[in-house]
């Protein structure tokens, strides 16, 4: 694994983030003559950066779905005893010599390595339009191409990728969502497919991969012309009159659901 990640360093996926990846793969415990990271305990801890991140969000509606699964996974990780417990009743799908033969280890190894550069172009996105929100909610006058460069000077999250999008919003200051980037928008349209397929095996192998689903399902909803929020809608407005909108006629409306009654507010 760590030959994997020092050779997908070398390529569009170059970054602090998968640089010390293969050298914390690569690490050998002196006590033991494996792989330290195989004697860390898999219970993550948190400062609270990405739970404070979230929660900004939320009060500014603007969704953030890797990063919220980043903060869930951990907070599921340190569980560790009560996941222990739930390991010896609840089970997963069968994984067989079958399934198992199926796989070709060097396209799985290529189709993750583009399903990454997928999740990471989804993340920046959402990152970046949570930050042109809290610009404008709060005042801040926030230049994101600047920021993509102050970023790619040294920071965690420094990485090849910062280039395009800083181009993206050079281009295009006012840019809505940095997926829409016309550079961007070809990346996301070439590797969406290793993104489901590197979805596809983790479900069929019964592996968690919560931000490679949620990168997924923000530009799966976020390219949707039409989404079923108009089923919401309908329940909010039975059980709550909290009202909606049509598609075919201007206005603001309330449904008594039980007699069918329908007026404009």
């Amino acid at each position: 694994m760590s030959e994997i990640f020092a050779r997908w360093n070398e390529g569009k996926l170059s970054s602090f983030l998968i640089e010390i990846t293969a050298k914390v793969l690569a690490f050998i415990d002196p006590d033991t003559g494996h792989a330290l990271v195989d004697q860390i305990l898999d219970a993550a801890e948190q400062k609270g950066t990405g739970r404070w991140t979230s929660q900004n969000a939320l009060d500014l509606g603007t969704p953030i779905p890797v990063i919220d699964a980043a903060v869930f996974a951990r907070s599921i990780s340190s569980m560790k005893e009560k996941r222990v417990a739930a390991s010896k009743s609840l089970t997963g799908p069968a994984v067989n010599a079958d399934v198992l033969a199926g796989i070709d280890r060097n396209v799985t190894i290529d189709a993750l390595e583009n399903a990454l550069y997928f999740a990471k172009v989804s993340s920046y996105a959402q990152g970046m339009a949570l930050l042109k929100a809290a610009s404008v909610a709060y005042d801040y006058g926030l230049t994101l191409a600047e920021l993509a460069r102050i970023w790619k000077g040294g920071c965690i999250i420094r990485a090849t990728l910062l280039d395009p999008i800083r181009q993206a919003f050079t281009d295009n200051p006012d840019l809505d969502n940095l997926l829409l980037a016309p550079h961007i928008v070809e990346t996301v349209n070439e590797t969406a497919g290793s993104c489901r397929e590197a979805v596809r095996l983790a479900r069929a192998l019964g592996i968690p991969c919560p931000a490679l689903s949620a990168a997924l399902d923000y530009v799966d909803s976020y390219r949707q012309e039409r989404l079923p929020a108009n089923l919401i809608q309908g329940q909010r407005d039975f059980f709550g009159a909290h009202t909606y909108k049509r598609i075919d006629k201007p206005g603001t409306f309330h449904t008594d659901w039980p007699t069918g009654v329908t007026t404009e507010v």
